[in-house]
């Protein structure tokens, strides 16, 4: 299903949480960037995508998160039976999850795997790194969308198929090419040509966690 105009959540002048799609078991959002997907623990930080669809969905549950730089779609159940059947579809992997990003420099290959294991580098959290004898294992796919040699840009379609925390902004990192305005991972270089992440949830596809009826949603990146 491709994103259509719905119900918007957040105070005039904010960042709104568009909603997809609404039925008795599950809702699908579209994230701004900057906005969490669950409240954080500063005060400020309070006001999230889930806190605001609470507001007219008091049963909305946690399946997923997104970070809270990343854009896009993201998936809540509703009620408990919803949420362990979403919840274990994530697990055993299950959903497809398709981003975009822009990253830095030219990629050489048209299509590849990272194949990378990853681990929580605990000085320095949240940050995660690459360890190839304690990290868990990290596999994400990816694919040139287009190359802007003139801006030394690439524009990429990524898929992980596992679900480790930053593995999009770690794994193209490793790769030479970390994502344009990423303030955690990216050098200064790179961290400053963007005015935000340039990561997108852009694609989201899971079978209904009651029905089983596949159901995918696509909503495109603003950047």
């Amino acid at each position: 299903m491709t994103a259509q105009r719905a119900p918007a959540f957040g105070a005039s002048g904010d960042a709104q949480v568009e909603v997809l799609h609404v039925d008795v078991h599950c809702i699908v959002a579209s994230k701004p960037s900057g906005l969490p997907s669950v409240p954080g623990r500063p005060e400020h930080l309070r006001d999230c995508v889930h806190a605001r669809l609470q507001r007219c969905y008091a049963d909305a549950a946690i399946v997923h998160r997104l970070d809270m730089a990343t854009s896009g779609l993201i998936v809540f159940a509703r009620g408990p039976e919803a949420q362990r059947r979403l919840s274990r579809s994530f697990a055993e992997r299950c959903v497809v999850k398709d981003y975009v990003a822009v990253v830095d420099g030219d990629v050489d290959h048209d299509s590849g795997t990272i194949d990378l294991p990853l681990l929580a580098d605990w000085p320095n959290r949240p940050r995660q790194k690459v360890d190839r004898e304690h990290g868990k294992p990290a596999l994400t796919g990816y694919r040139v969308l287009a190359r802007d040699p003139a801006g030394s840009t690439t524009r990429v379609a990524l898929r992980p198929f596992t679900g480790r925390s930053h593995q999009l902004r770690v794994h193209m990192l490793a790769l030479g090419h970390p994502i344009l305005g990423d303030a955690l991972y990216a050098p200064p270089s790179a961290r400053d040509r963007g005015t935000r992440l340039l990561l997108h949830a852009g694609g989201l596809e899971f079978a209904h966690p009651m029905t089983g009826r596949p159901l995918r949603f696509e909503v495109p990146a603003p950047f």
